[in-house]
């Protein structure tokens, strides 16, 4: 591929690769330096004893040094390799903790979230970051970026996955360098009264005072909401309906301050300052306004990851432009990425929006020119139609994989949503910052707002037009990491074969999609072998499902339907096609083993005896230890239906007669043995 002569594409791609060895396999920071330092050492002896940077020696020792800057990188990253880090201390149990707010979340239903970093432990001073849940409270204000507070608490491991496939928060916040969590009522900390400030605190302060300036202005809920995702990257204002719609029309990308917005930003400014290259060194001069004038606008973004990362990339492509050198625009492109995961956070490559950024741009300059050049029309409408729809397309082709892996589903009318949509997002967006700087001056005349507000709210009526459409929303597509990566090869060797056919390249590509469809064999081959019972975890309910092959039987105690956000995960997961529904029963038999289920009615055959599992749903009443003598079950289950006072009495009564106890609170999902 001719993408690799580059030497910023390779030295990204190990630099990648170091990073991905590094955090799989948790290698700690002192040996990740030793390697480091080894491997530069024998790069410089070969450089200085052959004096020949092309030999195969040292192009070796160049890759191995990058892959273990790599890891060194990830390394250093993960807080809890730093050597001040609360987690190098006891931290078990009580204690006071002096925090500073980083960022605000999303709230949930019962609290509002932040991302706090620790300044002191008691007495102690280390650093690391801890996510602070606080009890929602109508009488108490929201905290900001920069306060500081003074809690005594208990941290706790932010809870993992109970449910098979189900979304690990806990893995998301590990990814972000987030461990433990603090739970707290609003009563329970002390607000500090001189914070230091910070550029995030200074930039959070600048939003939250536009943001003040366009409530006080005449704008719909809906369109307010969808006005700050667009041009101040705060989502959390989005009514989940307006948000549901942009997803399922393709268009959700629009909702967030990132690649797309940056890029059109970019060419806005390219235009109106063209005529700055009149001047002496005008290019020049260009040059650095468009950059100050980007990091401005991620400035009044609030200096996010995924702002200042997609500002970040879209200033190396802006000196890209500069140089003028379409040849470059790859080198570029990996330049920023390098410096993005060396400098800024290597922890952003496991980001779903990093990936997705970057496998849309990539895709662009790639596969976009030659679109363009097979086929050229003569008509101009005709002809921007074509290069608005070929750019859709690229993009699409670019994140489809990885929109597959993460969410399960394709809208298949996405070059609509964006042939109607984005030739005009660059007049909304510029709209937009005229609009915030009106509203800053306090001259933002009525008409303005009524003309704005009606123009989001027809790009909202678009978009959810198109959503209404859902024969062509394709849900519920089964995609693992195998499909993905086969995917990706699958794209890349389509494209190279079309640019420039040859027996070779079509070859492989056909090579290619023969492995795609052996994979997809394989495991459903896989699947029609299957044959398990799983208790899943739910608050108030009990979950069976027997799995034989493509199709599940659920049991359950309360109605559940196939679109339950926790069965909908299982079955896609689990590539299941047919699904049955019955109420749980009392006793079951799965191969030779005997299952019994105790609920509230606290029935059971009393014939019945050495009973392999017995599954406590409903919190019943009873005598544990008279129901250990009278059924002898090898294993207790106590699903999540159950008050967690009788769950810590039963534990005790189990650990006490040395019966194995399993809560599926707190251990998760528990697979029943065929052994």
């Amino acid at each position: 591929m001719g993408l690799l002569r580059f030497i910023p594409i390779k030295l990204t791609l190990f630099l990648v690769l170091g990073i991905l060895v590094g955090f799989y396999l948790d290698i700690s920071l002192i040996p990740s330096l030793i390697t480091v330092l080894v491997s530069f050492s024998v790069l410089v002896f070969f450089y200085f004893g052959t004096k020949n940077t092309k030999s195969i020696g040292f192009g070796v020792f160049a890759c191995a040094t990058i892959t273990c800057l790599g890891v060194l990188c990830i390394s250093y990253a993960q807080p809890k390799n730093r050597f001040a880090h609360y987690t190098k201390n006891d931290f078990r149990g009580s204690h006071v903790w002096s925090v500073k707010v980083k960022e605000v979340l999303k709230a949930n239903t019962f609290s509002d979230r932040y991302i706090v970093a620790v300044r002191h432990l008691d007495s102690l001073q280390v650093d690391g970051k801890l996510m602070l849940n606080i009890k929602k409270d109508s009488s108490q204000n929201l905290l900001k970026i920069d306060d500081e507070l003074i809690v005594y608490a208990e941290i706790k491991s932010i809870r993992p996955a109970l449910n098979p496939h189900q979304f690990d928060y806990a893995d998301y916040m590990k990814k972000l360098g987030v461990y433990h969590e603090i739970r707290i009522q609003n009563s329970n900390y002390v607000l500090g009264k001189q914070a230091s400030t910070t550029i995030l605190g200074i930039a959070a302060k600048a939003r939250n005072h536009i943001i003040s300036k366009l409530e006080s202005a005449d704008f719909g809920k809906d369109e307010l909401g969808v006005i700050k995702a667009l041009l101040l990257g705060q989502r959390n204002d989005i009514s989940e309906a307006t948000y549901t719609n942009y997803k399922n029309a393709g268009a959700v990308h629009i909702l967030a301050v990132s690649g797309l917005h940056i890029g059109i930003v970019l060419f806005i400014l390219q235009f109106f300052l063209k005529p700055l290259e009149l001047l002496p060194k005008g290019k020049t001069i260009k040059l650095i306004t468009v950059v100050i004038l980007l990091w401005g606008f991620a400035f009044l973004a609030g200096l996010s990851a995924s702002v200042v990362r997609a500002v970040t990339m879209f200033s190396f492509v802006a000196y890209a432009l500069y140089l003028n050198r379409p040849s470059n625009t790859f080198n570029i492109l990996a330049l920023s990425m390098f410096a993005i995961l060396l400098f800024i956070n290597p922890l952003l490559l496991f980001q779903v929006g990093f990936q997705m950024s970057y496998a849309a741009v990539f895709a662009i300059i790639w596969i976009y020119p030659l679109l363009q050049k097979s086929w050229f029309p003569k008509n101009i409408f005709i002809r921007k139609v074509w290069q608005l729809l070929a750019v859709s397309v690229a993009a699409q082709l670019g994140v489809l994989p990885v929109s597959l892996f993460y969410f399960h589903q394709f809208p298949g009318l996405f070059f609509i949503s964006n042939l109607l949509v984005v030739p005009f997002l660059g007049l909304i967006l510029g709209t937009g910052i005229l609009i915030i700087m009106l509203s800053l001056f306090d001259f933002l005349p009525p008409f303005v707002v009524f003309a704005y507000d009606f123009m989001i709210k027809t790009m909202n009526a678009i978009i959810a037009w198109v959503a209404q459409q859902e024969t062509f929303i394709f849900k519920n597509i089964s995609f693992d990491i195998v499909q993905l990566c086969i995917s990706y090869l699958l794209i890349i060797c389509l494209v190279l074969a079309l640019s420039k056919a040859s027996f070779k390249k079509w070859a492989i590509f056909l090579s290619v999609v023969i492995g795609f469809q052996f994979w997809t064999f394989y495991t459903s081959y896989q699947n029609n072998e299957k044959d398990t019972l799983v208790l899943l975890h739910q608050n108030k309910n009990s979950i069976l499902i027997y799995r034989q092959g493509d199709s599940a039987q659920v049991f359950s105690r309360d109605t559940i339907t196939e679109e339950h956000r926790i069965l909908s995960d299982y079955s896609i997961g689990e590539r299941i096609d047919k699904i049955r529904f019955s109420k749980i029963q009392n006793s079951y038999t799965f191969t030779d083993k005997k299952i019994l289920t105790l609920d509230s009615a606290v029935i059971y055959p009393p014939q019945l005896k050495k009973t392999d599992y017995l599954i406590l749903t409903q919190s019943p009443k009873i005598n544990l230890e008279r129901v250990l003598d009278s059924v002898q079950p090898k294993y207790i289950i106590a699903d999540g239906s159950n008050y967690k006072s009788y769950i810590k009495r039963w534990e005790q009564t189990c650990t006490q007669r040395n019966v194995p106890f399993h809560y599926t609170g707190r251990d998760g999902a528990f697979y029943f043995k065929q052994n």
